[in-house]
């Protein structure tokens, strides 16, 4: 059986840092196994979803190059559901409930007092068909609860988190359509993962309890239920889940000048004892992609190490990657020769701007500008190559008897205008043989 995953998103907002993680681990899991990645909009609750975020799904999702080789939209899945949940009541495995929210929080808190586990006592199932048709003429509409078997064991092999056992006596029957009609969760992701093929469901540890329930709803519908694996979550760099990555989406990153592959290179290995590899592209982590390399322990996201793996990869990224995003007439020259002082490609044009000029005057002393006047000097009688920074350096070394230190900074403050920067081997023919003569000539 082909492996197919799927990412489910809701489109009541942007993607989080913690979705992309989730939708990024399940594209590796399926090109591991040479499968197929599905996006599912889970789009059911009306009045919260909206189109624009369905568009900003497959924007931040194409940004990422995670490609799904289908899609599906729940909202168009209503008369699938309303099938197989017709089934289900013909089969007697839902039941319809009228307790209020109030009235069911007062049961909660009465059995926690009298400390037994704050489970549904299914009152409901003792109404009669009399007791059902007085409260429709009362108005009364019902919610439905999955009735699950105290008698059949709830047990899987979690990908992660190994052998997992629950007892369906001590579980509340889930909800799984409310009053007005509308849907909640866990039927109809059930049934679409039934539909859809999915084989393997990576997913968050919040949602354990609600694979425990859908695996008798997998059952009830007569399918044998997929492969789960719940991984930790994230946790901000503090040790706890902060509000940040509950709003740090694809736009922020984007706006701190983070590259996808930086992303896809750290959120990769987030969780899994494998250390992270800006070296390695989406293909090749895939390849070695497993759920035997993740933890329990929870998996700590931090932004500064995240701006740490974004200049390991600016580092590496050929000019056709990054041309159009570069300065009108900066070429591959010079961002082969840029891209090793740079965090973020939006710095290149603040390098650049070195190159082409003008840059400030130094502040030297004045045996420093005397050697800047020989350098000026020096550099007019030599020939212009690539070379020509070697040539200027031991032309000098041997004239002034000046080395390390002495002999280099004043030359770069004066063709920079600052102290550090890219190697002015690659540099100086890039200021070009006019512009540094009139540099070090200001400067002496």
């Amino acid at each position: 059986m082909t492996v197919t995953t799927r990412f489910a998103p809701s489109p009541t907002g942007h993607l989080h840092v913690g979705n992309i993680r989730t939708a990024l681990h399940n594209w590796l899991l399926a090109k591991q196994a040479g499968g197929r990645f599905m996006l599912r909009i889970d789009d059911t609750d009306a009045e919260r979803s909206r189109e624009e975020y369905v568009d900003g799904i497959r924007a931040d999702l194409a940004w990422l190059g995670l490609v799904p080789d289908g899609e599906e939209r729940q909202s168009a899945r209503f008369a699938l559901y309303e099938a197989q949940f017709e089934r289900l009541r013909a089969a007697g495995r839902v039941y319809r409930c009228y307790e209020t929210a109030q009235e069911l929080d007062l049961k909660r808190k009465v059995l926690l007092g009298r400390g037994l586990p704050p489970i549904y006592d299914r009152a409901a199932l003792k109404l009669t068909e009399d007791d059902h048709a007085a409260k429709a003429a009362a108005g009364e509409a019902p919610h439905w609860r999955f009735l699950l078997d105290h008698d059949e064991p709830i047990a899987w092999d979690d990908g992660i988190r190994g052998a997992q056992a629950f007892e369906a006596r001590m579980m509340s029957d889930p909800v799984v359509r409310r009053a007005d009609g509308s849907w909640l969760y866990m039927l109809p992701s059930a049934i679409d993962d039934i539909d859809m093929g999915i084989t393997d469901v990576l997913r968050g540890e919040d949602h354990v309890s609600n694979t425990a329930a859908q695996v008798q709803m997998f059952t009830a519908l007569g399918a044998t239920p997929p492969r789960f694996a719940h991984e930790a979550l994230l946790t901000g760099s503090e040790g706890k889940l902060s509000k940040r990555l509950g709003s740090l989406g694809v736009a922020q990153l984007r706006e701190n000048g983070i590259e996808p592959e930086a992303v896809i290179a750290l959120l990769a290995r987030l969780g899994t004892s494998d250390p992270v590899d800006p070296a390695l592209d989406a293909k090749a982590l895939a390849a070695s992609f497993t759920l035997r390399h993740f933890g329990r322990a929870p998996a700590r996201f931090d932004e500064a190490e995240l701006h740490r793996v974004n200049a390991a990869v600016v580092h590496r990224l050929p000019f056709a990657r990054v041309a159009h995003l570069l300065p009108d007439g900066m070429g591959e020259a010079a961002w082969e020769a840029i891209r090793p002082n740079l965090e973020h490609i939006g710095e290149a044009a603040e390098w650049w701007q070195v190159v082409t000029g003008p840059v400030a005057v130094p502040t030297l002393e004045d045996e420093d500008r005397a050697f800047l006047a020989t350098a000026a000097e020096t550099l007019a009688g030599l020939e212009w190559s690539g070379e020509v920074w070697r040539a200027l350096t031991g032309a000098l070394k041997e004239a002034t008897g000046r080395k390390g230190k002495a002999l280099f900074l004043p030359l770069r403050l004066a063709l920079t205008g600052r102290e550090h920067g890219p190697d002015m081997a690659a540099l100086l023919p890039l200021i070009g043989r006019d512009a540094a003569l009139e540099r070090l000539r200001a400067a002496s």
